[in-house]
């Protein structure tokens, strides 16, 4: 199953766009938690309007999963996000978050795909002085109405060395 368009090559800047998406989008999920609204349905919506569960295989292996280690459907990441059936999810994004941001290694494109890795930063709301860097890769698709989609994610903390 993929449903994916033929439309215009990505562009770099609209890899940077979806990323800054999806970062305020967690971030916003982990806000609506604390002000005790609605964090599932945030959560469902971040889910269908930046992955591509619903026009092509997604392959999310999340930073701290490691009992069940990939989250391939719509039921799973929503389980890590905002926790839910798999016993190990605490809820990534109701951790809450502060602040994320991207910093690139390399942004790869052909066409109608594109390929992002390097590190992100999180600072968690509870600990404003401190970020956590966490390894990524990102994969992404255009769907039929032209919008960016995740159908790759990779998150890793980085080897300690030890």
């Amino acid at each position: 199953m993929n449903k994916k368009s033929n439309l215009r090559p990505i562009t770099e800047e609209e890899v940077l766009s979806i990323q800054r998406d999806w970062a305020d989008s967690i971030i916003s999920i982990g806000k609506i938690f604390l002000n005790k609204g609605n964090y599932k349905l945030e959560a469902e919506k971040t889910l269908n309007k930046l992955y591509a569960f619903d026009i092509s295989n997604v392959l999310f292996k999340p930073t701290f999963a490691s009992q069940n280690q990939f989250r391939n459907n719509f039921k799973d990441a929503l389980s890590y996000f905002i926790g839910g059936d798999i016993k190990e999810d605490n809820g990534f994004a109701i951790k809450p978050w502060s602040k994320i941001r991207f910093g690139e290694n390399k942004i790869i494109i052909s066409n109608d795909t594109a390929i992002a890795m390097g590190n992100y930063y999180f600072t968690s709301e509870q600990d404003k002085k401190n970020e956590t860097k966490v390894e990524y890769t990102f994969g992404y698709i255009r769907d039929i109405n032209g919008n960016l989609r995740i159908n790759l994610h990779h998150s890793s903390i980085p080897h300690s060395g030890h």
